[in-house]
């Protein structure tokens, strides 16, 4: 699985929406400077968040462990020989 241009696209635009488009329409009143800081802070954390977890898939630090039978049967299922 490698990284793909389309998940990356969809979600920047989708948390660009809640963080740039979305504080134009805060209601007015007191709180409207606080309300649109939440949401652009919320967007760009979320997407962050999201980032960082899509991009931690592409390469994992820890990869499965495998009892030894596993990887023999593995190697029959898939036709590959295995080898002592």
């Amino acid at each position: 699985m490698g990284a793909s241009v389309v998940p990356i696209a969809v979600f920047t635009v989708f948390w660009g929406v809640i963080g740039i488009v979305c504080p134009i329409f805060a209601p007015k009143g007191p709180n409207r400077g606080i309300i649109q800081v939440v949401l652009m802070l919320t967007a760009a954390t979320c997407w962050l968040f999201w980032l960082c977890a899509y991009m931690a898939q592409m390469n994992p630090l820890i990869g499965p462990r495998l009892d030894n039978d596993t990887l023999i049967w593995m190697a029959h299922a898939w036709g590959n020989p295995y080898k002592q």
